[in-house]
């Protein structure tokens, strides 16, 4: 797994933007800025998915959540068109500074940009990396944040959201998703969404 010199500077950069989120996660005994451990375990489990991994594949995953606090969710409507213009900004706002910061630390532009569409997750389906980085979203959701996010919805709405979780997947990530060490629950309503 190769790397250019100014790959370790792009890491460095996008975890001290991470690292001001107010919002913290405890993990191993610990408490943490919430985007800087998301970020952390979305490269654990690129590493493990694919690790041979581009370049730009990796820095698209350890920005995939920059600076996610910047644009709270409660400055828009609390229904689905409120929740997807807002994720639609987050991936926009996610994006442009990722390429800030990709600029700062001289990335040439053809890198930049591959970086932003993989962000925008242009391509998903046709092009593998960015289907490989919503594999990885995927998993991170099921192993680190599905046992707390189920429990602020009905089995219904989760079941929902498993299944809409496993059409965005490939074969790959499926079989990944299988093999996670998950909650009784966490099993229990994935195998309750794919019967």
């Amino acid at each position: 797994m190769s790397k250019s010199e100014n790959y370790d500077q792009a890491i460095k950069a996008f975890d001290e933007a991470n690292s001001k989120d107010p919002n913290k996660d405890a993990a191993d005994g610990g408490e943490y800025p919430k985007e800087l451990l998301y970020a952390q375990r979305m490269t654990e489990w690129l590493q493990k998915m694919a690790p041979d991994a581009s370049e730009e594949l990796r820095l698209a995953a350890r920005c995939q959540h920059l600076e996610r606090w910047v644009i709270p969710r409660d400055e828009y409507p609390m229904n689905r068109p409120g929740y997807i213009k807002w994720r639609n900004d987050l991936k926009r706002y996610h994006a442009e500074r990722a390429g800030e910061i990709l600029r700062d630390v001289s990335y040439d532009e053809k890198t930049i940009e591959r970086v932003q569409d993989l962000v925008m997750k242009k391509g998903l389906k046709k092009d593998p990396e960015a289907q490989m980085l919503e594999d990885v979203i995927c998993v991170v959701f099921l192993m680190h944040y599905f046992d707390e996010f189920s429990r602020e919805h009905t089995d219904e709405k989760l079941v929902r959201i498993l299944q809409k979780t496993w059409r965005k997947m490939s074969k790959q990530g499926r079989e990944k998703a299988l093999k996670l060490d998950l909650s009784d629950k966490s099993r229990r309503l994935v195998e309750k969404a794919l019967s």
